[in-house]
């Protein structure tokens, strides 16, 4: 009787154990991961500040350090000056037109007077009261101050552009010293070290004090409020899924136990690969897989290459 009463309580057993065997039996398996972000210096020179420690969680758009501007302050200076020092090189063609047009109004006031005095000495000749040599001498006159206020007016012209070419030569180099500032000025702006995402940072490259490069990197982050399941599934269980599905993760909670994550497949891989040497799949002798990414809302319990399992709802 007791051997018969054994036996009915450990078939029981047996069969609760299977039961909860087969509930926890997964579909996929796979490990978390986050898409991260290597933050580097955009400018070379001394960090200044770097306001940053790992597990920090940062804003997007947050100032978290300093790179050293001194040095291209200076150069921005440098730059301007130059192009002050265009303006001081320039001449000014103002006072030498100024010159020559009041020559030409002495000139015209001259040749007033002289055709004042031929129309005189015409009328004299008339009255047989002057000669004609007087008259040619006055057309003489007349002519060379015509030739006279030609020439002044062609200075004038010559003053004029040749001044303008040479102020264009050296006011030609301005427009590539203004886009020489706006560069600087860019890169002072780029002195700050701006994080570009809401996360936590999960390394730290780099501390104040010590002298960057373009492109080093300063720290690594990673927004962890939803993290990736990337497990893989065999072609047969390829009919059984589609984007934007609702899954169930389960996570080791303890010996015995897991945890209960809600996922959305979010990425389904069109191409098979061999299966990973630390992934098991459902059907050990697959040998192509294809891999699948499973969005999870974080608890902060999950962690980057956590393992998790994936049952199709």
């Amino acid at each position: 009787m007791k051997l018969r009463i054994f036996l009915y309580f450990s078939l029981i057993a047996a069969l609760i154990t299977g039961c909860n065997f087969n509930n926890q039996t997964s579909d996929a398996s796979g490990t978390f991961e986050v898409d991260e972000v290597i933050v580097s210096s955009e400018v070379p020179g001394k960090i200044i500040q770097l306001n940053i420690e790992e597990g920090s969680v940062l804003s997007k758009d947050s100032i978290v350090g300093m790179i050293d501007s001194v040095p291209l302050q200076l150069q921005k200076a440098q730059v301007e000056a130059t192009m002050d020092a265009l303006h001081q090189k320039t001449m000014d063609v103002k006072p030498q037109v100024k010159l020559l047009q009041d020559q030409i109004l002495v000139q015209k006031a001259q040749l007033d007077n002289a055709l004042y005095e031929k129309a005189r000495i015409e009328r004299l000749i008339k009255a047989d009261a002057a000669t004609t040599k007087q008259l040619d001498d006055l057309n003489t006159q007349i002519d060379v101050i015509h030739k006279q206020i030609a020439v002044n007016e062609q200075q004038i012209n010559v003053q004029e552009t040749t001044t303008g070419t040479q102020n264009n030569s050296i006011l030609s180099e301005y427009k590539p010293l203004r886009k020489s500032v706006a560069q600087i000025q860019d890169q002072l702006k780029r002195t700050n070290i701006t994080n570009p995402i809401n996360g936590t940072v999960l390394t730290k490259y780099a501390m104040a004090g010590e002298v960057t490069s373009a492109g080093k990197a300063l720290y690594k982050i990673a927004d962890l409020s939803t993290i990736t399941l990337r497990a893989y599934i065999t072609g047969t269980q390829l009919p059984q899924i589609k984007l934007n599905q609702q899954v169930t993760v389960l996570v080791d909670s303890s010996e015995n136990k897991y945890r209960k994550y809600s996922g959305i497949i979010t990425w389904i891989s069109d191409k098979a690969e061999f299966t990973p040497k630390t992934i098991q799949t459902k059907d050990e002798r697959a040998n192509l897989v294809y891999a699948i990414k499973i969005h999870v809302k974080n608890d902060g319990l999950l962690k980057i290459g956590m393992y998790g399992e994936v049952k199709f709802n």
